[in-house]
């Protein structure tokens, strides 16, 4: 199979480079590195990298129609910047709807897309969430910018699976509470855990699932990918320092949640399991270990948010 990613050298698009190219598929990359990183991926073999942004229309032509793939998987995003509406703009929605029109344009099976589980409001109507709850993204330009994007696949008629995702974390992942706790553990810097919990998917089953779906299973449209299970910030505090052969910090400080965050999020994963025949299998604990073994190995440089006010 022929496979193009968008985001490609990033945490999700990279470990779905390495399973396809594993099992001898051909991958064609598109990255510009604003948040992916150069030592994730090597190109070569089955692997083709180009360097750039889906905010090029240009450029995204020319990739299908040298490549011709069986299959697009959108992950290329912009998040690293909360108050860059306009970077938000251009890749997530702008992006979005040049990787839509040229998947279409030129044949493609199925557009696999991955959506904010903050599509769903900062303050979710229900927990926990199902498929259908409103859409309701005003609460960051992350969400607005990235919700624009999946109703233009909508709109295309294409056959598409568009993963409305928990929290992702594990090896080569550099945003949200897990790097940043390992970041400032490492570097002698105090932390602070929020009273709120969410629901945590390690990338290896994340990627199980999205295998399945570039193989065709599952029906056109929104899933969840979720553990169905949340835990609270402290729980992964404290699993970071586990796996750092750190002692217990039972004096953290542990701050109430602000005005506009939600105390979970957690998404019902019920018809994925049932349409995928699939469940995670990764203990917190476990998946937590993996990731600071990488972190020690290849370090941490920064650390990203879609939320304002996260480091502060």
């Amino acid at each position: 199979m022929k496979v193009l990613i968008t985001g490609g050298a990033g945490f999700i698009g990279s470990h779905l480079a390495d399973r396809l190219l594993a099992r001898g598929d051909q991958v064609l990359v598109i990255d510009n590195y604003a948040t992916g990183r150069r030592d994730n991926l090597t190109p070569g073999g089955n692997l083709q990298i180009v360097e750039g942004t889906i905010a090029d229309r240009g450029l995204v032509k020319k990739c299908f129609e040298e490549f011709a793939p069986d299959v697009c998987i959108h992950a290329a995003a912009s998040y690293k910047d909360p108050e860059n509406w306009e970077e938000d703009a251009r890749t997530n929605t702008l992006g979005g709807a040049n990787v839509t029109q040229e998947a279409k344009a030129h044949g493609v099976k199925r557009l696999i897309y991955f959506q904010t589980a903050l599509c769903y409001g900062l303050k979710p109507l229900e927990q926990p969430i199902t498929l259908s709850h409103p859409i309701l993204p005003g609460g960051s330009s992350y969400a607005i910018s990235k919700t624009a994007a999946e109703q233009y696949i909508e709109l295309s008629g294409m056959d598409y699976i568009s993963f409305r995702l928990a929290n992702a974390y594990g090896p080569r992942n550099l945003s949200g509470p897990l790097p940043t706790f390992f970041h400032r553990l490492t570097n002698g810097k105090p932390c602070f855990v929020m009273e709120t919990r969410r629901d945590f998917i390690y990338i290896d089953d994340l990627v199980d699932c999205v295998m399945g779906a570039v193989d065709g299973k599952g029906e056109s449209g929104p899933y969840h990918i979720s553990s169905g299970a949340d835990f609270s910030i402290r729980e992964l505090y404290d699993a970071v320092r586990e796996a750092l052969s750190m002692p217990p910090d039972p004096d953290v400080d542990v701050r109430p949640r602000g005005e506009d965050d939600a105390y979970t999020i957690l998404l019902d994963p019920q018809k994925t399991r049932q349409d995928f025949g699939w469940s995670v299998s990764t203990p917190l604990s476990e998946g937590v270990r993996k990731a600071v073994d990488y972190y020690k190995e290849f370090g941490i440089t920064e650390t990203y948010t879609h939320l304002r006010g996260v480091e502060e």
